[in-house]
Parts: structure tokens; sequence; C-alpha cells
């Protein structure tokens, strides 16, 4: 960890959408330069948590403290303004454009983005396939650049919704090297993963999300000691 300064702090956060209410007083912090990740089965609300962070869900009551600011209140676009990236597990790469089209899309909200050659440097696949159409990249290159074209844009705290799911295990290892480069640049990262194996390494911490609601934290260091809690409710 990098620094004990708070990033994010998510307090009782509750969020619905239409009538259905998903999140049940979701409490945890993130601080910068930080790796923590959201782990839990299917339907407990983690991918809803990062959506709810954005103001991308209908309803929602409670506190979200971006980098001492509330934002509870505040549209989407103000948020990402604020240096929020998000990478949704739909990825949403535009098919009629080039991958270097999709790269440049996306506004910048913040200086401090990283240029096209940096980007290129730390995904080298996505170099080669710049002039590919959107369509014609595999699914871990679409995956690539999906986080790559938030790292243009200069956001700080980085969403990232199961971004190894049902990709090759070269690609997953490539992914884990990027968050680890990520890091070491300060970044913010909050993790939403189903690979337990891909998280772990990379988390400095870890909340177990269960019917919309912490029901654990697991730091790096206490996993071998909290073994059972990561069985009882991930079946790992």
């Amino acid at each position: 960890m990098t620094s004990a300064t708070e990033y994010l702090r998510v307090s009782d956060l509750h969020a619905f959408y239409g009538e259905s209410h998903v999140l049940h007083g979701m409490d945890f912090t993130v601080n910068r330069g930080e790796c923590i990740s959201l782990l839990g089965r299917n339907g407990a609300g983690r991918t809803t948590t990062l959506r709810a962070i954005l103001g991308l869900t209908g309803r929602r009551t409670g506190s979200i403290m971006l980098n001492g600011r509330e934002v509870i209140n505040m549209a989407s676009h103000r948020i990402a303004q604020l240096g929020v990236g998000y990478c949704p597990e739909e990825r949403g790469i535009y098919s009629s454009l080039s991958c270097e089209e999709n790269l440049l899309l996306p506004p910048q909200v913040a200086s401090g983005g990283l240029s096209l050659d940096e980007i290129y440097a730390m995904f080298p696949n996505l170099w080669e396939r710049r002039n590919s159409q959107g369509t014609r990249l595999s699914g871990g290159e679409q995956q690539m650049l999906a986080m790559a074209r938030i790292l243009r844009t200069g956001a700080r705290l980085l969403l990232l919704d199961e971004i190894s799911e049902g990709l090759a295990p070269v690609i997953v290892q490539k992914l884990g090297e990027v968050i680890r480069k990520l890091k070491e640049r300060d970044y913010t990262i909050v993790l939403v993963e189903q690979n337990f194996r891909f998280a772990a390494p990379l988390a400095d911490r870890m909340y177990i999300v269960e019917h919309g609601q912490i029901a654990a934290e697991v730091a790096q260091g206490e996993l071998a000691t909290k073994q059972h809690l990561l069985q009882e409710y991930l079946g790992v």
C-alpha cells in the first residue's frame, strides 16, 4: 500500500433497480494507491456496487465520499469527471471503429492520462491491432482495449468488473501484470472478480459481498488464517 490516505468511502449504501432492493447497506473504504477486490457469488451485489458508485443504478441512498467529496446525489458524468474510470463486464467496444479510434474516443476527464505511446508500451497487442476493427479483436484484446481506454482519460480510480472472465490464462496473467504496474503508479483500483486466484495476489484487501452487504474483510496477510471464511462464502 503506497498511502494511507482514504480515496473512496462507501457508507450505508443502498441501491435499487426499480422496486428491487439490491444493496443493503454496503460499507467499505479504499485508500489511495490500493487495490481492493469485491468477491462473492453471482447476484451478491458486486457489479451493482460499482454501478452505484458511478450513479448508474436507479435510486440510491447512503454516502459515497470520493477524495473527500460527497457524490451520492451527483450525475454520472460529473462523477466520471472527478477521475473515475469504469470498465464494465460487457466491455462496450465500438465494433465499427478501429482499435485506435476506440482508444481516442473517450474525453479526458483529468490531466495525467496515459499517452498512446505509454498505452501501447503497456499493451503491445493493441499496437499490433491498432488498425483492426473492434469486431476483429479477440476477447482478450477487447478486454485490454476496454482497460486501456479508461487509462487515457486521466481517471485515477478504476472500477474493473470481471476483467478476467472467460479469457485464456496467458491474457489473465498479462492483465495481472498491468494491474501491478498501475498500483506502482498510484492508481486506486476496485476489482470485482469471480476468479479468486486472479484477485488474491493483486488485492491489498478483499471484501466478501453477500446479499448486498459486506460479510467479511480479508487482508492480503490474512489469507491463510481466514481460509475458512473464503471456503464458507466462496467455496475456495
